[in-house]
């Protein structure tokens, strides 16, 4: 299956999907406007972190005719997934950038789903930076990572439509792309071949 990145052209979007790093995972790089070129559910469309919500709810139909035909799209955190895809209820929380600094801090985010394909080599270090909220989950869905509360962070939905939807709060592309928290990167270092790996199994 094609990985297929759709870029909004920002400056960690950037450096995130093209540099050498991280760049020969993707399939090919397009803004929102030409999906019609590739939604024909045999991809996956892989929204990175902190798209612009308007630019994807204009592509609603053709998101949701891509999942319809057994596509599969990828959306990470603060792209607001909720507007533009189906059945995706997200509660934003104020996000408490300092909480390091008290002694004993842990954020509480945690893997619950270690021997998912997605998630191989992904620790409790690899997904803690901070956090912008959490999702309600369909009925059949797996969790992956969850907050200290058990609210869901990361999700896989299987159900909801004859595609899949893998969804986040998480947004590590924008700090991997900022070069700030080296934690976003340990985790793009492992979800982005374990994403190429779970498409391909």
């Amino acid at each position: 299956m094609r990985l297929i990145a759709l870029s909004c052209g920002t400056y960690y979007q950037i450096e995130s999907l093209e540099a050498p790093r991280y760049g020969a995972f993707f399939d090919a790089i397009l803004p929102p406007e030409r999906l019609g070129e590739v939604c024909d559910g045999t991809s996956c469309l892989f929204v990175p972190c902190r798209s612009p919500a308007q630019r994807l709810i204009a592509q609603a139909d053709r998101l949701a005719a891509h999942l319809a035909a057994g596509g599969t799209v990828v959306a990470m955190g603060e792209s607001r997934s909720d507007l533009w895809l189906p059945s995706v209820t997200f509660h934003h929380r104020p996000t408490n950038w300092w909480w390091w600094l008290a002694p004993g801090a842990d954020l509480g985010n945690r893997v619950v789903t270690p021997d998912h394909p997605l998630m191989a080599g992904i620790g409790k270090p690899d997904i803690t930076w901070h956090l912008h909220g959490h999702f309600d989950v369909p009925d059949g869905a797996e969790v992956l990572t969850e907050d200290a509360e058990g609210r869901a962070l990361l999700y896989v939905d299987e159900v909801t439509t004859p595609g899949r939807m893998v969804i986040t709060s998480l947004d590590p592309m924008y700090h991997h792309g900022s070069h700030f928290m080296p934690a976003t990167t340990r985790f793009l270092d492992r979800f982005l071949p374990n994403l190429r790996g779970f498409l391909n199994g």
